[in-house]
């Protein structure tokens, strides 16, 4: 038994990330052991949701995972814990295209778990009992056990809020007023990374659970969540994926400000795998780890860094020599090329990259075309992109897919936009930790 509550939303802004922050923080400060997820893809919430429990941050995404992983996903990041605070993503039912599959409400289903749901209550009050009643009766699957008003304005209109809920028949668990000291800073993917701010970050989620704790009834969130039933399954293991290897290797993973992205279950799936993960900044560290037998450069930030990033040309230089393996998704790949805006990078992917205006987001069911590290021709992956820059790669494709096509690879580098759940795909990392090796003199 696990109890558990899925903090969802009729739209994106409507102060999901504010309540399901603040109440993981909330709890902790009662002395509750809390498991932090999001719905979704996203790596920025998972950041700040693992200042405010102190637990790593987990996503549950039916897409990239399978739905058939997400309960023991679950199962295995909430072990040992008292409650579980699960994050939804966008609106409630928006999922891939015209489905609600890998949506809020998908996951809330699959993990048998009530919904709390936030209303943005600006701008109106009676009308506030409509929406709800919408959301609570549109999927009979879906039981949404109470509401968070956010945004209320006074008093006087909590209480018509309150009484328009009251007659519909759903509880009030908490009322928050508007409050623009509590905002966390964005930008053009969203918030600023809580890795990235540091003590800043910290004090906002103390913040978070000061208002939220204030603001909701806890006592009743706790008890909604305790109608939780047991969940069925077994709990992912990642030494299922495959034998560790008898000689550790040493793979070094790219963190820092420049590069904050990654799913906690791909450092397990290595270290199961039989891999010791050494964490290197690109922005100060003008060395790799000491024996790095494979490298990984994950998602980030690199064209808020780009100045800095080629700075650091001791670094840039051992990285395009690295005689070992390298994977790199987005940010990673940007990192690899030979420049980012018209400044130098590693030069070890040929072709340029660059800031545009134009966002790109989505899922893709992606088929390998060319053999690389981590890809064989034919293969098929789910994965994700969302970014803001554009890469020339001379027309070379590592993965097509529906109206797309990206990514570099050969023999030791796998290269592309695509960001990858290696839970959904666990042989990726049999192949990087086995083809890792000592590495030579770097040159």
């Amino acid at each position: 038994m696990i109890p558990r509550l899925v903090v969802a939303a009729p739209s994106s802004g409507s102060g999901k990330t504010t309540v399901a922050t603040g109440l993981m923080a909330a709890l902790r400060a009662r002395g509750l052991r809390v498991s932090p997820h999001k719905v979704g893809p996203d790596y920025i919430d998972p950041g700040y949701h693992a200042l405010a429990t102190g637990r790593p941050g987990r996503n549950l995404d039916p897409w990239l995972a399978g739905e058939e992983r997400v309960a023991p996903l679950f199962l295995h990041g909430a072990a040992g814990c008292d409650v579980a605070v699960v994050e939804g993503v966008m609106g409630l039912f928006d999922g891939k295209g015209e489905t609600d599959f890998a949506s809020t409400a998908h996951v809330a289903r699959l993990l048998d778990a009530p919904v709390v749901l936030v209303v943005d209550a600006a701008r109106q009050s009676r009308s506030v009992a409509a929406v709800v009643h919408g959301f609570a009766t549109f999927d009979p699957r879906v039981r949404v056990g109470g509401v968070v008003l956010n945004r209320v304005g006074s008093d006087r209109h909590e209480e018509l809020c309150r009484a328009a809920l009251d007659a519909a028949g759903v509880p009030v668990l908490g009322a928050i007023r508007r409050d623009d000291a509590v905002a966390t800073p964005s930008r053009h993917l969203g918030l600023i990374p809580a890795a990235e701010r540091e003590a800043e970050a910290v004090s906002s989620v103390a913040r978070l659970g000061e208002l939220v704790s204030r603001s909701c009834d806890l006592d009743a969130l706790v008890r909604l969540a305790a109608t939780a039933p047991a969940l069925p399954g077994t709990p992912w293991n990642p030494a299922a994926a495959g034998t560790a290897r008898p000689d550790p290797k040493i793979v070094a993973v790219a963190g820092g400000a420049a590069f904050t992205f990654g799913y906690t279950e791909h450092v397990e799936l290595l270290r199961a795998a039989g891999a010791e993960i050494a964490v290197f900044d690109p922005l100060h560290d003008e060395k790799l780890p000491e024996g790095t037998g494979a490298v990984i450069i994950g998602g980030g930030f690199p064209e808020v860094y780009a100045a800095e990033l080629a700075a650091n040309e001791p670094l840039r230089a051992q990285v395009a020599a690295f005689d070992g393996p390298i994977a790199a998704e987005c940010a990673g790949l940007l990192y690899l090329c030979e420049e980012l805006d018209g400044r130098r990078m590693c030069g070890r992917v040929p072709g340029k990259a660059r800031m545009t205006g134009r966002l790109t987001l989505g899922y893709r069911e992606a088929t390998a075309v060319s053999r690389s590290l981590l890809t064989r021709p034919g293969e098929r992956f789910r994965g994700h992109e969302f970014h803001r820059t554009t890469a020339d790669l001379g027309g070379w494709a590592l993965y097509r897919w529906e109206g797309g096509a990206d990514g570099y690879g050969d023999a030791l580098l796998t290269a592309s936009y695509l960001h990858l759940h290696w839970a959904g795909s666990p042989v990726l990392a049999q192949r990087l930790v086995s083809s890792s090796r000592s590495p030579s003199v770097l040159r």
